[in-house]
């Protein structure tokens, strides 16, 4: 335990349905306890290489432009990358002298790697003191629900994010599923039948069949 930063230490980096792991950490927004920020809410939990660097300068903006956007769709916003928190506060400024544009989402200043590590963020086949882009999809009930790893030279797909996101919370909101490049709007997967009377019913149903296993519908 530091200072600024107290974690709880896991076996593993945490998988998709695990509990996401709790952490308290210094942030450019202040101290935060994660399973505090996350209460209630989804959290995209992100990570960057560094501060002061291209494609870093590139998706972080990103992220801040759409954080409004996110905020409709109950969905905090939270960064990391290994640098200290006058590292973060200046690249903030950075930023907002250059581009116009400000990141207001906390970004934790993980400078001893804690939360890196904790997340499985450092992967020494890619860099021993940088994280990778990594994104971890975190529910309302703390649950982690899909996780992005990327390498340090290739940024993410933001139209990605979006879309998984988008298709988490209507798999939650409705009971069903996403096929290949489901899009809002596209039809989705009902879940196949599981007794021969489920079938038989399906069969007089007005879902787009292709097999009694493989149905779909409009929301």
């Amino acid at each position: 335990m530091t200072e600024q930063m107290e974690v709880k230490e896991v076996k593993r980096i945490p998988l998709i349905g695990d509990q996401a792991p709790d952490f308290k950490a210094m942030t450019t927004q202040g101290m935060i306890q994660f399973s505090e920020y996350n209460k209630g809410n989804w959290v995209i939990l992100f990570s960057h290489p560094a501060d002061f660097t291209p494609v870093c300068t590139t998706e972080m903006s990103a992220f801040a432009e759409q954080e409004d956007e996110f905020a409709k769709y109950n969905t905090k916003l939270m960064g990391l990358s290994i640098d200290s928190i006058h590292s973060h506060i200046a690249w903030v400024h950075n930023v907002k002298k250059n581009l116009g544009i400000t990141m207001r989402f906390p970004i934790i200043a993980d400078i001893d790697m804690k939360v890196a590590n904790l997340y499985g963020m450092v992967q020494p086949g890619e860099a021993e003191t940088a994280a990778v882009r990594a994104v971890f999809f975190i529910d309302p009930k703390g649950k982690v629900r899909l996780i992005m790893y990327y390498p340090l030279n290739v940024g993410r797909n933001m139209d990605e994010i979006w879309r998984a996101l988008k298709a988490l919370q209507t798999s939650d909101a409705n009971g069903v599923a996403m096929p290949l490049n489901w899009q809002p709007g596209d039809k989705v997967i009902v879940p196949p039948p599981k007794t021969v009377s489920e079938m038989e019913d399906r069969e007089k149903s007005n879902y787009e069949m292709v097999d009694f296993y493989l149905a779909k519908k409009s929301l």
